[in-house]
């Protein structure tokens, strides 16, 4: 399975009534690098600017690549490294995925995903490569210093979950996640 967090710009076609764009082509996307048997799609909504979802993972057997859109609103989306022995262990790859700019992050196995809306009502969807398993469904603390994420927070705060007030630090995990001898190409701001 690939391991490169992966930018992809879709291409749009417009014309007086708005635009048409392919959200995903099996055979685009292989060339991209994003060789993935994706099974499920999800959706999230967002009522509030500053909601941090993540940072969320599944372990083996029932790992996740994904891959991400944002349909209606903007984010700001999150890939951490986690996989053990990485030299880019705890680093971080974000990129800003909207309605208007179209793009989509590709998010592999072994990578922590999370992200933080920047407008209200803000719909974030994205295809997994497995099922949901909530006996593999894990997650690292979104405000760990380890990983200095400098979130774009709004003067209220951020809006979490319980859950995701409650997840350890990352120096408190024991990654399940074997690197694969490629690194992240590329951390910090993707796009």
């Amino acid at each position: 399975m690939p391991s490169k967090v992966t930018l992809v710009e879709t291409r749009r076609f417009g014309d007086s009534r708005g635009w048409f764009s392919e959200t995903y082509a099996e055979a685009r996307y292989a060339a991209l690098g994003v060789d993935v048997r994706f099974v499920q799609d999800n959706q999230s909504y967002s009522a509030f600017p500053g909601t941090i979802r993540g940072i969320h993972f599944q372990t083996p057997p029932h790992a996740q690549a994904k891959l991400v859109r944002c349909p209606r609103g903007r984010i700001i989306d999150y890939a951490v490294d986690l996989r053990k022995g990485s030299p880019t262990y705890g680093k971080v790859a974000f990129a800003e995925l909207s309605a208007e700019n179209g793009r989509q992050l590709f998010v592999p196995v072994g990578f922590g995903h999370a992200f933080i809306t920047m407008e209200p009502d803000t719909e974030v969807a994205y295809k997994v490569s497995d099922v949901y398993a909530a006996d593999c469904d894990g997650g690292v603390a979104w405000d760990d210093p380890d990983l200095a994420i400098d979130w774009p927070l709004p003067t209220s705060g951020p809006v979490l979950s319980d859950k995701d007030m409650a997840l350890p630090r990352l120096a408190r995990f024991d990654s399940p996640f074997a690197y694969d001898g490629v690194p992240m190409a590329d951390t910090g701001d993707l796009g």
